[in-house]
Order: C-alpha cells, then sequence, then structure tokens
C-alpha cells in the first residue's frame, strides 16, 4: 500500500442546503475539478467522497454531501445518507450562502454539537454581495459557531480556510497506538501472518501492514513468520519476544507454540482498543454464555469481500458459536458502510476489527449498541474465547478474564 488508509485520514465534510456552493468549495480547496458544479439545485445527490493531500492538514477525506433541504421521497433519502456522513466526520463544515432562512443550518449545527464533529461555517459567494461583512457577523451570532468568508470564484479565504481547518484537527493523543506503547526501542516483536487462500495475493492485510509500521515507529524489530514456522522461529531467535501477535484464526496454533512467558495477543483484539472499545468489546464477549436457542446474532463487517468457501464471518464464526453453544443460533450479517440504525432484535454483535472505517465511525457502532442495550464484542475476543485462551490474549493489556 502506497497512500495513507482512507480510515487513518482526517475525514472533512461539507454540508449545506441545495446551491449553497458545497461542491464549488471543495473544488476550491483541491483545486481540481473534483465536484460536479451546476447551477441546478440537488445536482450532487449521493455523498462523494475523495482521498488526498491538502497542506497544511496532510492526508484528508473530502466529502461532497447532498443539500440538506433536499425535497421529495428521493430527496429526503438523500438527506438521510447526508446526515449519516456525520457519523464518520472529523470537522463538519457548514457552507452558507442565503441568510433568508437559517432553519435548516441550526438543525445542522445541533447536530455538530450532539455528535461533538469540530466545525466551522463558510459564508460562500461573496464575490456577489459586497455587503457580505455585515452577513458574516449574523451567522456567527445565530449559529453559535466561527464563519468565514470565501469566493470559491476568486479563491478569496480559501487559504485562510484550510489554515483554520488545521487548527481544528482532533487531538486523538499520543496514546493512540496499535501495539506501541506495549513494547520497548529494540525489541522483537514476532508476528504469525498465515498464508491461506484467504490471503490477499502478493501483500499482506490492512492490520498487519499498519502494525509493522508502528512497531518500526516504536524502535522495535518485526519479524514475520507463518504459523507453522513460529516454534521454530522463537527457538532460533536467541532473545525472548517481547510479544507474539497472531492472525486470530491461527489462536489455537501459535497458543500451543508460544511459551507461557511470552505474552500472547491477536490483530483484531489489537485493532479492538485502536478502534473501538476494548472494554465494552470484553463485556460484550462474556454476553455468549447468555445466548439461547433461536436468539439472533448479527456478525458485522466494515468492508466487502470475496466470500471463501471457509469465510470466517459466514461460516466459521457460525460454527464456533453454535459448537459453544450447544444450540442452533439465527446469524444476520451486514457488511460495509450498512450497519442497520435498530439493533433491538439482535442478542449480540461480533464485529470485524474495523480496519477500513475510522475510529470515529466505529466509536458511534458500539455506542448505538450500548444505548440500545445490545452487547457487542469483536472477532478476535470471540475467537479467542470460543479457543478457551481469552485470559492469555488479554493479559497484555491487564485485563483480567474468567470463564
Amino acid at each position: 500500500m502506497n497512500t495513507t488508509p482512507s480510515s487513518e485520514r482526517l475525514h472533512i465534510a461539507i454540508f449545506g442546503k441545495r446551491n449553497a456552493g458545497k461542491s464549488s468549495l471543495i473544488n476550491a480547496i483541491t483545486n481540481q475539478p473534483i465536484a460536479i458544479v451546476s447551477d441546478m439545485p440537488g445536482t450532487t445527490t449521493d455523498p462523494v467522497y475523495k482521498s488526498m493531500e491538502i497542506l497544511p492538514l496532510g492526508p484528508v477525506v473530502l466529502i461532497d454531501t447532498a443539500g440538506i433541504d433536499d425535497e421529495g421521497i428521493l430527496g429526503k433519502l438523500r438527506v438521510e445518507k447526508t446526515l449519516e456522513v456525520l457519523n464518520k466526520t472529523d470537522i463538519a463544515i457548514l457552507v452558507v450562502s442565503d441568510i433568508d432562512d437559517l432553519t435548516y443550518e441550526k438543525q445542522l449545527a445541533k447536530l455538530f454539537d450532539e455528535k461533538k464533529v469540530q466545525k466551522i461555517g463558510v459564508l460562500n459567494k461573496i464575490d456577489k454581495d459586497p455587503n457580505y461583512k455585515e452577513k458574516l457577523s449574523f451567522l456567527q451570532s445565530s449559529l453559535g459557531m466561527p464563519f468565514l468568508a470565501v469566493s470559491c470564484v476568486t479563491l478569496k479565504g480559501i487559504d485562510e480556510l484550510k489554515s483554520s481547518l488545521s487548527k481544528l484537527v482532533p487531538d486523538v493523543g499520543e496514546d493512540l497506538r496499535i501495539v506501541g506503547d506495549l513494547i520497548n526501542p529494540g525489541d522483537f516483536v514476532v508476528l504469525v501472518v498465515p498464508i491461506d487462500k484467504a490471503a490477499p495475493k502478493g501483500r499482506l492485510i490492512l492490520p498487519q501492514q499498519q502494525t509493522i509500521r508502528d512497531i518500526l515507529d516504536s524502535d522495535a524489530i518485526a519479524i514475520v513468520t507463518k504459523e507453522y514456522e513460529l516454534k521454530e522461529t522463537i527457538e532460533n531467535l536467541g532473545k525472548k519476544p517481547a510479544i507474539v501477535i497472531t492472525d486470530s484464526q491461527a489462536f489455537l496454533k501459535v497458543d500451543a507454540d508460544t511459551p507461557p512467558d511470552i505474552p500472547l495477543t491477536s490483530f483484531s483484539i489489537l485493532f479492538a482498543r485502536y478502534k473501538g472499545d476494548l472494554v465494552e468489546f470484553v463485556e460484550g464477549v462474556r454476553k455468549i454464555k447468555d445466548l439461547k436457542p433461536g436468539d439472533t446474532v448479527l456478525i458485522a463487517e466494515a468492508c466487502t469481500h470475496h466470500r471463501q468457501s471457509d469465510d470466517i464471518g459466514t461460516v466459521k464464526i457460525p460454527r464456533w458459536l453454535r459448537q459453544i453453544a450447544g444450540f442452533d443460533i439465527n446469524f444476520e450479517w451486514v457488511s460495509g458502510y450498512n450497519y442497520p440504525k435498530d439493533l433491538t432484535k439482535y442478542k449480540l454483535i461480533i464485529h470485524c476489527g474495523g480496519c477500513m472505517i475510522t475510529r470515529r465511525e466505529m466509536l458511534f457502532r458500539v455506542e448505538l449498541a450500548k444505548k440500545q442495550g445490545v452487547p457487542i464484542t469483536n472477532y478476535g475476543l470471540m475467537i479467542a474465547y470460543v479457543h478457551g485462551i481469552l485470559p492469555r490474549a488479554l493479559k497484555p493489556f491487564g485485563i483480567e478474564f474468567e470463564y
């Protein structure tokens, strides 16, 4: 992978009414014809995503959305899609060009606050209005947020907007690491990467790539091996590894071949912490023992991929759960962005590691489950649980677990 993954980029979404100039603003910020621009209201129908590098922000995803005032049956669906974008938005830009009725803008400003999204307003089309400064002051007082004046035609104010956006970048903290806080400079970290029919040809999957990078950023040494070479690898190192990290599907083999004095966990469990809420996921996995015959479990994946004959989500996890429960359980599956709003029919949610979505979106999914009283866990925790090795897999994080 040669570029920063979308899930690791700052997500900046542009909101506003139809014909406020949202698409024009994206084109002005990027200095490229990214979005289709037209005087006809409603030109943008579905959210449009564009990954790129913008100074001084760095790698970002810009999101152009449909007008919040769209009408009709299709318009209502477009507005719903627009509002769903907020679940993955780090910074929201509210574009205004007409101040006669700010009903929709006030609704958006309230949503930004509810979602705890960083926000900034833009008064657009100032090249057509010499009295824009009075409007600017009015907008700031009416909507309770800072506003800048820009012209997407002359590019006036665009550089100031970019500079202001850089000051709004959320502070995620230096402690948000995949594995770096568990190791020290010079440590050996052994990564167990099975190469089977599910492995992408010629490359490693994203969590493996990102974990290797985090190890290197920590000035430690990453040693990559397959599960059948693990025992020999450890014996020949000459130095005890600080930790062994495995693909969750190889947990049993790796657990057997890793000496008990060497910490062990999985990529998926690391990502449960990095992208989501590890403590909440641990509480969720405890609920497996409470499942009853006929209960429905949701298996959620953040990406879409070609299913293999022994697919982890559709084949292995259902098989393992039914085996440990001793009775039949119903399963439903969702993938990509198709995460249901109503989760109350499910007794448990088992989510993938979430490497393809942002931390904000994963935390939104966790919070939605919590509000509806539905326990949620993730693939790695569930696999370690059914194989009886979850206490060992959680020990590197200082979490005690008893069956």
